[in-house]
């Protein structure tokens, strides 16, 4: 009981700390522009905001889908048919100054620090393959991401994405906010899954599938989401998807060890023809 009390007020006194940093960083918050405001109310309301490359306009993003679609070419053709489980292919691009560049686009920080509310850090990119799946596995189940309070995930569609390639699916946050029902026993479902994830019929019992919300979409459509704020996961599929992640927090993360991913070696770097110093961001 003593240790369970001595959590508690340790919690609470991160959460008055973390609130106290909040209040003081209003000040500083970088203004944006009239049509960014649409994005960061979006963000506020239900945790994500979906547009397009071209919507954002960013000089940067055609060297971006250059590099892309060009180390895509080295990825695997998806051929395991053998296998239930098919885990993703995933390459850090972080490094790679075409997604650093497009990943550290000034009106992009600006978005995403008005939301977080604090300074942040750009963790870095992954360009990331998915293959046809039989069963529900890993971040195919329905989960919410851990690395902060308040974070963002920007996910870029390199394909066409129907419902048959597995596309991007959530729950609006506005339905499961602290002061509705739907937040304590989603909570209570993540809990006792040891928050790796819950199916669709373990949802469906909570929140009816009606208010799911599937994000298909053309090539080139852009995600942000707080995958923390909004319950989700990516769909069963029958073809291959490719994207972009790329991940955002404060510059003290909840669990900075969770974000060392988009940086270290844990997944590998595509082959290149120059050497890149790791530096580039």
């Amino acid at each position: 009981m003593l240790i369970k009390i001595k959590r508690k007020i340790s919690s609470l006194g991160s959460e008055f700390v973390y609130r106290l940093a909040l209040l003081k960083h209003t000040a500083n918050l970088p203004t944006l522009e009239a049509s960014d405001r649409k994005i960061l109310d979006d963000l506020k309301y239900d945790g994500i905001h979906i547009t397009t490359l071209a919507e954002l306009g960013f000089d940067s993003t055609p060297e971006l889908l250059k590099a892309a679609y060009g180390y895509s070419s080295q990825m695997e053709s998806g051929n395991h048919d053998d296998l239930n489980e098919k885990i993703p292919q995933v390459y850090t691009v972080t490094y790679l100054p075409e997604f650093a560049t497009w990943g550290s686009e000034k009106r992009l920080l600006n978005i995403i620090e008005n939301y977080i509310g604090l300074p942040i850090i750009f963790h870095g990119v992954h360009l990331r393959k998915d293959f046809p799946n039989k069963s529900q596995f890993g971040t195919q189940l329905w989960h919410k991401d851990a690395e902060d309070r308040r974070m963002i995930k920007i996910i870029i569609y390199l394909n066409d994405v129907e419902e048959k390639h597995g596309p991007f699916e959530y729950i609006p946050a506005s339905l499961t906010s602290l002061f509705r029902l739907n937040y304590y026993r989603t909570y209570y479902k993540l809990w006792q899954s040891g928050h790796l994830g819950i199916t669709d019929e373990e949802l469906n019992e909570i929140i009816p599938k009606e208010a799911w919300k599937s994000c298909t979409g053309s090539a080139e459509t852009v995600i942000i989401v707080d995958p923390k704020k909004a319950i989700h996961h990516g769909t069963s599929r029958t073809e291959d998807r490719l994207t972009l992640f790329s991940c955002y927090t404060s510059t003290s993360p909840d669990r900075p060890e969770v974000c060392t991913q988009y940086r270290d070696n844990t997944f590998p770097q595509p082959k290149l023809t120059e050497p890149v110093i790791n530096s580039a961001i």
